[in-house]
């Protein structure tokens, strides 16, 4: 099987004499087993006319920000959400300054800052200004980001100029992008993942809880599908669209994702906690509106079951990660809980950082096993977690 195959990817085509190309990067995506639909940037038309591509995609052709009949049906939110892939090919000086200023000022900009799936790039334009110190700034942010830049070419240019910058050929685009998949990593394997907070009620309207977004499970769930795993998301309370193709059991308290855990993980081949779990629960819940007696309130809590140590004891051949959110002595931590819950692995970060971990796009962690540790810099969460998972199985053979 293709790595493309069933994959859904989003042709961008921005303006520059290379975008007659795209028209056969459509033909070659759909070879391999893609869904392909296309977002034009309204200088890419001056150059290849929309219904070229609408007739090779079969698809509605999508050029306007402000098209009403569009946003009725699937609009720029839903295209983005609907995408594995966004591949911009040709991609101009322009269009990438605008990705690295975030600039939304059409369709395809748009679609680019709204979307979680992989995001790559062709190159296309002069030499000289490939070669300009902003551009090279440019690109370097995005691979940064966790965009993936495919070329430039050398060769004659569209301008007469010989060396670098000239878009990469289809196919070798073709055989980038599919390196990007890999459908065979966890191919035949069962892997649950626990997502998000839980709530433990106090009375009917208030409850203990955490900061936990969810995004990392997921962004774990959506890389355990590309890599070929048959996925159960366990997730607790989240604003978060659930991959389609994932078995989505939704749960409220401690107690209900650690039934949900151990029913799931029987059959499973791997448990990844990614899952905040709050430690303690009221002993006695109210069963009405707790009311206001005086300055001061005690609670009464009990600890919580230990979803990810419960779960590794009860099946000794699953292959258990777990995740430690620390705000201090973040690998000390980490490795007690390794030990002590006799985990496989453990994935450490430091959530006292405002710019990683809960309720942010991006995270920086450390992977620790017994006999090996390795970070992962500060990257998009979406990219971490197809890091992670790949490394999970380099590491250990699945």
């Amino acid at each position: 099987m293709s790595s493309l195959s069933n994959k859904r990817i989003i042709l961008g085509v921005t303006g520059g004499i290379a975008a007659y190309k795209s028209a056969e990067i459509i033909r070659r995506l759909q070879d391999q087993g893609a869904e392909v639909r296309v977002v034009m940037t309204p200088a890419a038309g001056e150059f290849i006319r929309p219904l070229t591509m609408q007739a090779l995609s079969g698809h509605q052709v999508h050029s306007s920000l402000l098209d009403t009949e569009a946003e009725a049906g699937m609009g720029h939110i839903e295209l983005a959400r609907w995408a594995d892939l966004l591949l911009i090919a040709p991609a101009s000086a322009d269009f990438i300054a605008n990705m690295v200023h975030g600039r939304a000022d059409n369709l395809l900009s748009t679609v680019y800052l709204a979307t979680s799936a992989v995001v790559a790039v062709a190159p296309a334009m002069n030499q000289a200004m490939w070669a300009h110190p902003a551009s090279i700034d440019n690109i370097q942010t995005l691979k940064q980001r966790g965009v993936t830049i495919i070329g430039p070419d050398s060769g004659i240019l569209a301008c007469g100029d010989i060396g670098p910058g000239r878009m990469e050929q289809p196919q070798a685009i073709i055989d980038q992008v599919s390196g990007l998949f890999n459908n065979s990593l966890l191919a035949g394997k069962k892997v649950v993942i626990t997502a998000g907070p839980t709530r433990e009620a106090l009375d009917p309207v208030r409850y203990i809880s955490n900061h936990s977004s969810g995004k990392m499970g997921y962004a774990l769930a959506e890389a355990a599908l590309a890599a070929g795993a048959a996925v159960t998301l366990i997730s607790g309370p989240v604003n978060l669209d659930a991959p389609e193709r994932c078995s989505l059991v939704k749960v409220t308290s401690a107690q209900e994702m650690l039934e949900a855990s151990l029913q799931a993980a029987a059959n499973a081949d791997i448990f990844i906690a990614a899952a905040a779990v709050a430690d303690y629960r009221a002993a006695v819940v109210a069963d009405q509106k707790i009311k206001k007696q005086g300055d001061e309130m005690t609670l009464l809590l009990e600890k919580n079951p230990d979803i990810v140590s419960t779960v590794a004891a009860a099946n000794d051949r699953l292959f258990v990660l777990g995740f430690a959110a620390e705000t201090q002595d973040i690998e000390a931590y980490a490795r007690d809980k390794l030990a002590r819950k006799k985990l496989s692995a453990i994935v450490a970060n430091d959530v006292s950082r405002s710019d990683v971990g809960f309720n942010s796009d991006h995270n920086e962690v450390s992977w620790i096993d017994a006999d090996s540790s390795k970070v992962f810099s500060k990257r998009n969460k979406t990219q971490l977690a197809r890091d992670i998972i790949e490394h999970l199985v380099s590491r250990h053979s699945l």
